[in-house]
């Protein structure tokens, strides 16, 4: 991170220079002037031996206070971009997610890694009468899910998993003859107080309705899940149930509840099809929902002004605690952070370019001018080893031996960096799930700064500086040609901050390794082709950033079947070449599991210790979301596992001193 200067007194000219450069910054300067004016009759003269007869005064009726009206509350959200649409189903989800959330309350929400209901009466569980795994007989022909977990058209030849089998070790052939599979089924019970903004019901059908958008062809959306439903359906206004492909035993089984839209209005009476809903302003600029809050105003390029919804269900609770939410659109951060210290906003949300403004940001809050608030979230930083390179890669295999890989995970000193650059907010990884996640393995190998631990390592293997250059050279190391130099190429994006490369890089030449530092654009960094530097295997290191999913844990990703080639269009997430046959027999018995049963936790934490141990990547630390709010904001809460920092919009309040 760039540093910059701090100031302790912050006073209107300095924050306006700083961040703004107002040339034509006045203060503002007010001018009393008093007068006044004789006492009539002053002065002049009264004749001698005159009577005056004095006029008569009266009190005057003191004039009613008039009770004021109370002016309304409105809090000032300021965001990096614009949505194009606040359509559920457009492709502007990111940037329109936060008032996404005030227009929808939930329907689900996930906080602290478990799913919570909001408009829901409750969440099915395993168990519960709400879920249910029936038996089934399939033939040819019908739909199903094969072994792993793709849906298919029964036929000869598919591996397939009967019923009680929750693992490809238990798979079978199928050959035509009825073979009997499981099938979870799930009831979901809306609320029956959550009303539309119009004061109708929010039914189940609705829900149904969302489905069927989604499910069309038209709309841009994931197909993942809607192909690996058999059903979703009605039983009543409050109660909708969905069936999966038979095979099909979801591990995500409690969100598979679609996001209610309005039918009455989209479909029966505007009669819009699914491809007129990603254009039609009742849709796009305007869509109605039962969240604490309507659109009222959009002035494109500036701002999105919401009210509160008359009919929001939770309006008995004191909810929401606003009168009106104001959404700016602010690109500049500098801008971003001036209108927040001038109170013309409230609330930055997350934006990356404010990790350049930490220092200034701290400084900020202890002056009690701002609270940044730092927020782990799902992103963790890693390093890839290419364990198995592309055949046409010309360099010796220096990651196959896994305590090469050891050596480097103790030379890094990625504690660090966590203090030092990350200002202590984040958290050193141990394995690609956090510490507070229910799954997390307790008892797993790590690696702590121990840089005299890994010269050992690499001295064990063979890598010695036996002409005193700093940089190993390898001796009787099988495969390697004698006195090869221990140098190789540590590749990430130019959206990696290049000071902690720096850092890694000082580290591990401490040790005695020769690395070179290259950055390349995201777009060829992460190229899905055989040139790419990635999903081609064309690289000795390379660092980046993983969006990981909590529920379930993403072991996949270094499962032997997902390491790209041609075969899968260079696909593949397991960039590093990993190949374990007990590590995939760990993850596989996780991923086709009854969740939440012994053998789904079993799965999970068997392949998180087998990943500790082979290391085919390190984990290093959690990236932050940095947002910022003004001191009299209260109720802003986000949280590590949830994509909505702005999830409980209706608690927010402003408190003017």
């Amino acid at each position: 991170m760039r540093s910059r200067r701090l100031w302790v007194w912050i006073t209107p000219y300095l924050i306006c220079s700083l961040l703004v450069g107002c040339a034509n910054f006045q203060p503002a300067v007010m001018t009393l002037t008093a007068s006044s004016s004789p006492t009539p009759g002053a002065g002049l003269a009264t004749e001698v031996g005159a009577t005056s007869t004095p006029t008569p005064t009266t009190t005057p009726t003191p004039a009613p206070t008039p009770t004021p009206t109370p002016q309304p509350t409105i809090l000032t959200i300021c965001q990096e971009q614009e949505p194009e649409s606040l359509y559920w189903y457009s492709n502007s989800q990111r940037t329109a997610r936060h008032i996404l959330q005030a227009l929808y309350d939930g329907p689900i929400d996930y906080r602290d890694y478990t799913y919570q209901p909001v408009i829901l009466e409750m969440l099915p569980e395993l168990g519960g009468k709400d879920v249910t795994i029936s038996k089934v007989i399939l033939q040819t022909g019908d739909r199903a899910v094969d072994a792993a977990n793709n849906p298919v058209t029964l036929a000869e030849g598919m591996t397939v998993r009967p019923a009680g089998c929750y693992s490809t070790a238990c798979a079978v052939t199928f050959t035509g003859e009825p073979v009997e599979m499981e099938q979870l089924a799930v009831t979901f019970r809306l609320r029956e107080d959550v009303r539309w903004s119009d004061g109708t019901p929010v039914t189940a059908d609705d829900s149904v309705y969302s489905y069927e958008i989604d499910a069309d062809a038209s709309t841009p959306t994931d197909k993942d899940a809607v192909e690996r439903t058999a059903s979703y359906r009605a039983l009543d206004e409050q109660t909708v149930v969905w069936t999966g492909l038979p095979g099909f035993i979801d591990p995500q089984y409690a969100s598979n509840f679609w996001l209610p839209l309005p039918r009455q209005l989209w479909q029966v009476s505007l009669k819009y099809r699914a491809a007129d809903l990603l254009k039609a302003p009742e849709s796009t600029r305007a869509p109605m929902g039962w969240g604490a809050f309507v659109v009222e105003e959009w002035l494109p390029g500036h701002q999105i002004t919401l009210v509160q919804n008359q009919a929001y269900f939770r309006a008995g609770e004191g909810q929401p605690g606003v009168d009106k939410i104001v959404f700016r659109f602010i690109p500049d951060v500098n801008d971003a952070v001036a209108q927040l210290l001038s109170g013309d906003c409230d609330i930055l949300t997350e934006r990356a370019d404010l990790e350049d403004l930490v220092p200034l940001l701290l400084r900020l809050e202890e002056q009690s001018l701002a609270i940044p608030v730092f927020t782990p979230d799902s992103r963790w930083e890693h390093l890839d080893f290419n364990i198995n390179p592309a055949s046409n890669t010309k360099r010796p295999d220096f990651f196959e031996d896994v305590r090469t890989r050891q050596a480097i995970a103790y030379c890094l000193n990625r504690e660090g960096i966590v203090k030092t650059q990350l200002h202590g907010k984040a958290s050193v990884l141990d394995s690609y799930l956090p510490a507070g996640h229910p799954l997390y393995a307790e008892d797993l190998a790590t690696y702590p700064y121990n840089p005299e631990r890994g010269k050992a390592l690499l001295e064990e293997i063979g890598w010695r500086d036996e002409d005193g250059n700093g940089t190993r050279e390898a001796y009787d190391i099988p495969g390697i040609r004698d006195k090869t130099a221990l140098t190789f190429r540590w590749q990430s994006t130019t959206a990696s901050p290049m000071t902690y490369l720096e850092q890694f890089q000082s580290d591990l030449a401490f040790c005695g390794m020769d690395v070179t530092i290259s950055q390349l654009p995201v777009t060829e960094f992460f190229a899905m082709s055989a040139d790419g530097p990635l999903f081609g295997r064309n690289f000795d290191l390379a660092s980046f950033a993983w969006m990981t999913e909590f529920d379930p844990p993403p072991c996949q990703r270094y499962m032997s079947t997902e390491i790209p080639s041609e075969a899968n269009n260079w696909s593949g997430l397991n960039l590093a070449g990993f190949i374990d046959t007990d590590f995939d027999t760990a993850c596989a018995q996780a991923q086709n599991a009854v969740p939440g049963s012994a053998e789904f936790i079993a799965g999970h934490q068997a392949a998180q210790r087998r990943f500790a141990g082979q290391l085919p990547a390190l984990p290093l630390f959690l990236r932050l979301q940095i947002s910022v709010i003004r001191p009299e904001v209260s109720g802003y809460a986000p949280e590590s596992t949830s994509s909505f920092s702005l999830w409980n919009i209706e608690s927010l309040r402003l408190e003017h001193p």
